[in-house]
């Protein structure tokens, strides 16, 4: 997985890339740790990414929680293979997708 890190003042753009899985999440989850802190607004953009597991779902959570105290998360350019597991599990109803 790539993570490219983006930050405009108190906006922080994430973009990934390849598979956000058991593997990769761990590094997900630690830098979004070390680059949320007095953040907006994290915009996610998944442009690149072609798959995302439970793993990686437990992370974006955990990320929209934090967000929800501190401002907003959107997620930016989901396929339709990210856009049906967002479905199936419900999270299309909490999460802001553009």
């Amino acid at each position: 997985m790539t993570i490219e890190k983006n930050t405009e003042g108190t906006v922080l753009t994430i973009a990934l890339g390849g598979r956000l899985d058991t593997t990769t999440a761990p590094q997900l989850e630690e830098e979004l740790k070390q680059s949320m802190e007095a953040m907006t607004e994290l915009h996610l953009d998944f442009g690149k990414l072609e798959y995302l597991s439970s793993a990686g779902l437990r992370v974006i959570l955990a990320a929209q929680k934090i967000m929800n105290k501190q401002g907003k998360m959107v997620i930016h350019n989901v396929n339709e293979t990210i856009m049906e597991v967002f479905e199936v599990t419900g999270f299309i109803d909490i999460l802001t997708i553009e």
